[in-house]
């Protein structure tokens, strides 16, 4: 028997088909179109909206305020997307929509614009439903997520007495397994940059010069190989000094969880093994340890075929997953003088950063994630699980900073949908019955 929130399918398709691509400067209309789209579904749903210009791409916020005397959320979520590279990978067109097994493939099924769409449908079916809403509602929906955040960054603390409210609800996160209703309570904070090495003036025959040219991408590698050892352990001097462990109940929650390593590494990751610090739990590794990785070298010629050069500049894009207790300007500092200190002789080398935002830790114990896991485990028909995130949404720290809020980070993706990659997907009927949830969880809030 089809589920009663399938007939929103149709518009969530039409929202995934707009490739509203946040980085790349031609897809600017698809921005605006997103965005567009965004304010109708609000207005349509009987909320007070309005699109919010500024530098950067537009907010969408909305409002329903009609709720005296009950909590108020602030509801979040991004319509932006990543780029679909490599295109050739996607088994169906990146945005196309397009449903097998139960789930639906596209660019933004599930980070962020299907979880986005919960949130619109909950308050719209709700309003449909009873005419009013159990709590009082904030909607602010931004467009640069994927691409540092900027006008929102700018936006909440210029703009805390209009955005004030007992919490924030936001649905960009994963549930822990399949059926396990989960809610994160931690982030990793990021700082992102890119190291810029020189040599030469320019590039050079190898042949003639090899030998007694230095190398920019030889120099790259053992300055990145002095950053982080073969073991996973970043060198840099005092950088894990500030790193808090996990609580004990923290650690005794994360070895109830179902997880196995092996299939971990062979069905998630598709590697033959995991690598790390040695010593340090997976999860632990994973959720409440910094990072150092690199993202993309360039340099020298990657075309077919052979060119022997000595390249004379090499740039690597690189960034340090932060946690609890670490300073961003402290790790920026402390990665800029890494840089400096393992540069060879020969060449030059730089960071130069990019953008950074802070990680977050919210109190299992607050009154609203608490109603929140009571829905989740009411719709899923199992006890709601508690884990942190490894990834960054910088918005959780700004609320708690500038607003004084905690976040409710209910999410509804599933470890296998693929974000950031080729083939990403929304399982269909997580999309449902979190709907089924979010409305679920107003309800509690507002008795």
């Amino acid at each position: 028997m089809p589920h009663p929130n399938e007939a929103f399918l149709p518009g969530l398709f039409e929202f995934l088909r707009i490739p509203s691509i946040s980085t790349l400067p031609e897809h600017q209309p698809d921005i605006r179109r997103a965005a567009e789209f965004v304010l109708a579904e609000l207005t349509a749903a009987g909320l007070s909206a309005r699109i919010i210009e500024g530098e950067g791409h537009p907010l969408v916020y909305g409002e329903w305020l009609g709720a005296p005397g009950k909590p108020t959320l602030l509801l979040y979520g991004h319509y932006d997307v990543q780029p679909v590279d490599p295109v050739d990978e996607w088994i169906s067109p990146p945005f196309e929509p397009t449903v097998r097994n139960d789930n639906v493939y596209c660019r933004g099924a599930v980070d962020d614009k299907g979880q986005t769409y919960i949130l619109l449908k909950a308050v719209a079916v709700t309003m449909q439903r009873h005419g009013r809403l159990p709590v009082n509602v904030r909607v602010l929906i931004e467009g640069e997520e994927e691409c540092g955040g900027g006008h929102i960054s700018r936006y909440v603390p210029a703009h805390a007495a209009e955005l004030k409210a007992d919490a924030a609800l936001i649905c960009d996160t994963e549930m822990f397994a399949p059926e396990l209703p989960t809610i994160c309570t931690g982030l990793r904070g990021i700082v992102y940059g890119e190291i810029h090495v020189t040599g030469a003036r320019t590039d050079l025959h190898s042949g003639i010069y090899g030998g007694a040219a230095p190398n920019p991408l030889q120099a790259m590698a053992e300055i990145i190989c002095a950053i982080k050892d073969r073991d996973g352990r970043i060198q840099i001097p005092g950088f894990y000094d500030p790193v808090a462990p996990p609580s004990e109940a923290e650690r005794a929650a994360w070895a109830r969880l179902p997880f196995d390593e092996a299939q971990y590494a062979q069905h998630e990751l598709g590697a033959p093994e995991l690598v790390g610090e040695p010593g340090i739990p997976v999860l632990e590794r994973l959720w409440a340890r910094p990072t150092f990785e690199v993202h993309g070298i360039r340099g020298g010629f990657t075309g077919e075929g052979a060119k022997t050069v000595i390249p004379a500049r090499a740039v690597a894009k690189v960034s340090c997953r932060t946690v609890k207790n670490q300073v961003l300007e402290t790790v920026e500092r402390q990665l800029a003088e890494a840089v400096k200190a393992a540069c060879p002789r020969g060449v030059t080398a730089e960071y130069r950063h990019i953008h950074s935002g802070d990680g977050a830790l919210v109190d299992t114990r607050h009154p609203c994630v608490q109603a929140a896991a009571r829905a989740l485990t009411e719709c899923f028909g199992q006890e709601t699980v508690y884990v942190r995130g490894g990834g960054s949404i910088p918005i959780v720290a700004m609320f708690e900073k500038h607003l004084g809020i905690p976040s409710v980070m209910m999410g509804f993706g599933l470890p296998d949908d693929n974000l950031h990659a080729p083939n990403e997907k929304f399982h269909l009927p997580n999309f449902y019955r979190g709907i089924d949830a979010v409305i679920r969880y107003f309800e509690m809030l507002g008795e």
